[in-house]
């Protein structure tokens, strides 16, 4: 989630509601200078007993960071607390139970990408040999309770866990219990975003299929293959699903932020604190009365915090975030960026990836937004089929717009490589929590512990 800092630049006050489109059109870029933005997050554990290390605890989260900036990174503080750092890859940031975070850089290419994923794991991996910390790559803690988890010492994460039990059942495992790997993407113009905001959100089920790696609750299997994604289905209704308006006539940036408006706030910054706003309406806040600031309108800084506060499948603030796969080993984090890439970022690509989706109607669409967190690749499709009988087409409209870019590495290799993993998954029939779940009932003799040693970076 978001690191909000302290800035001494100018924040305009609203005046107008014309205004909050503006984020969204300062994203338009030419095709040239489209970036790559790839974030993972890992949990971290100690390897004598597999806990959940605190912030405080001597060798716990904090001074993991703090370690860390021995390559290099700087330290950004809340409240005298550090809680991100700062670099050249992008930032490293905490969510709410300590799981880390690395938010990359917006780089040209998928093998930049792939490269600063693995700076990044060298240096956590480097410093958890030394504390004795290990870091494992999953869609869920597979043996964490909620109250064997830690709390991060951020303000919106005060807010967040006291808000969200009063709005569905499972958005507090979503905070603590959870791991994605997310992809950040760039426009040319409002239609270009509408067209790939479609596509990305009418595949973001074969996404969550192909990544599926939550098969365990609390030591146990828990009847999904991604509980990661089940849990969003009861975190905040007034936040999150598949946003039928996007496939509306007349879609666009102002259309999105009427729905922004109608999203309830968490918080308001000021000063250096997190004021809490949360089930409030911004439209309020527009007008003067927020009761949790009266008589104050927000700046649009307030706007671009608010915008960070809606958690659809996939989200549109200045670029278009990709939202819907599990946490996975290095090689999975490389090929998510490398799915997107090559069909959103391609036109011939984008075309065709429409296409195959363009006439399943919402109903259908939701059908398999719901069904997927259980039935993965078997998940049914609108026309009959699953899931597994689009897979390899998908992909292969994906490798036909990554080998079109023609972006090549020193060794004169283009980004299709990258894809090779999903490619895996097709072929063998199986996503990764159908394999975990393989490994629990045959060699692991129902020992989740094991979990550790074959998963872990």
């Amino acid at each position: 989630m978001s690191t909000r800092q302290v800035s001494d630049q100018i924040d305009p006050v609203i005046e107008h509601v014309e205004q909050l489109s503006q984020p969204m059109a300062a994203g338009e870029k030419p095709a040239a200078d489209w970036r790559i933005g790839t974030e993972h997050e890992k949990f971290v554990y100690c390897v004598g007993d597999h806990h959940a290390p605190s912030y405080e605890e001597p060798g716990g989260i904090r001074d993991l960071l703090m370690a860390l900036t021995e390559f290099g990174w700087k330290p950004v503080e809340e409240n005298g607390k550090v809680i991100a750092l700062s670099g050249e890859d992008g930032a490293v940031s905490l969510e709410p139970a300590g799981q880390l975070e690395l938010s990359g850089a917006p780089l040209e290419n998928l093998h930049q990408t792939c490269a600063e994923t693995g700076r990044h794991l060298d240096q956590v991996k480097a410093i958890g040999a030394r504390t004795g910390k290990g870091f494992l790559g999953l869609g869920m803690w597979p043996d964490k309770t909620r109250d064997d988890l830690p709390i991060m010492p951020k303000g919106r994460y005060d807010i967040m866990v006291r808000h969200m039990p009063r709005v569905g059942n499972l958005g507090l495992d979503m905070m603590l219990r959870t791991c994605t790997i997310q992809v950040n993407l760039d426009y040319s113009s409002e239609a270009d975003m509408v067209q790939k905001f479609r596509v990305g959100l009418a595949l973001q089920p074969l996404a969550t299929a192909l990544f599926a790696n939550s098969p365990f609750t609390e030591g146990k299997p828990n009847g999904y293959l991604s509980y990661r994604s089940h849990i969003w289905s009861d975190t905040d209704p007034h936040r999150t699903g598949m946003l039928p308006f996007v496939f509306e006539d007349g879609f666009g940036y102002e259309r999105y932020v009427e729905y922004m408006l109608d999203v309830p706030m968490y918080f308001v910054f000021r000063d250096g604190k997190y004021i809490d706003a949360a089930g409030q309406s911004f439209r309020d806040f527009l007008k003067g009365t927020l009761p949790a600031l009266p008589g104050e309108r927000p700046t649009m800084s307030d706007w671009t915090d608010h915008l960070s506060t809606a958690f659809p499948e996939v989200r549109l603030k200045s670029f278009l975030e990709m939202r819907g796969a599990d946490g996975g080993p290095w090689n999975r984090i490389c090929a998510l960026p490398a799915f997107w890439v090559g069909l959103l970022y391609d036109q011939s690509a984008l075309n065709a990836a429409w296409d195959l989706v363009r006439n399943w109607s919402m109903e259908e669409r939701e059908t398999l937004r719901s069904t997927v967190p259980e039935l993965a690749l078997d998940a049914p499709i609108p026309g009959g089929g699953t899931l597994r009988d689009i897979a390899g087409e998908v992909l292969d409209i994906a490798k036909g717009g990554l080998a079109a870019r023609a972006r090549l590495n020193g060794g004169g290799d283009n980004e299709t490589g990258f894809l090779d993993p999903l490619h895996e998954i097709v072929a063998r029939g199986k996503v990764p929590a159908q394999r975990l779940l393989d490994l629990y009932h045959g060699e692991w003799g129902g020992d989740i512990s094991h979990i550790y040693e074959e998963k872990s970076f």
